[in-house]
């Protein structure tokens, strides 16, 4: 079962919050997937993660830059399934309501939302936790992340 985050975003935009979560998966030396909501927001990203000052450096790539074995962070629009992340990525970060059909193919799940995103983030909750996986609420304030709630995993019922 996977951890996942649900990430309140209350006081940025996903491209302003996105970059210090990125950095912190690379200082802890893992690969991340972050799975867009079209090829539109994966192009958009992907300038605005070149662009980025801190850190100022996030290396990664996109189906439109190639070699996705090579890149510690890639960026897609379309969900892996079964096949799992292209760069071999263990945690998994779901923008623009993205979804994900495998969730249990990462050890650490980041869904970022906003304000507008509230009630389809709920559903994602409740299916998560229906499923087995481990939740946690983080909400987004003054002073960084806050986690408000948080659900152990429990096994998923029976067929």
């Amino acid at each position: 079962m996977a951890e996942i985050g649900f990430y309140h975003l209350t006081r940025t935009g996903a491209d302003q919050a996105l970059p210090q979560l990125l950095g912190r998966t690379l200082a802890a030396g893992q690969r991340a997937l972050v799975l867009c909501g079209g090829p539109e927001r994966v192009a958009s990203l992907d300038a605005a993660l070149w662009l980025c000052p801190d850190p100022d450096w996030l290396p990664h790539g996109t189906a439109e830059s190639g070699n996705a074995e090579l890149q510690p962070i890639w960026l897609a629009a379309a969900d892996p399934g079964a096949a799992g992340a292209p760069n071999g990525a263990r945690f998994l970060f779901l923008l623009d309501g993205a979804a994900c059909a495998r969730l249990d193919l990462f050890d650490r799940v980041f869904d970022l939302f906003d304000g507008a995103d509230e009630e389809a983030a709920r559903g994602r909750w409740a299916a998560a936790r229906a499923a087995g996986h481990a939740l946690a609420y983080w909400q987004q304030t003054a002073r960084g992340w806050e986690r408000r709630a948080q659900v152990a995993a429990s096994p998923p019922p029976a067929p």
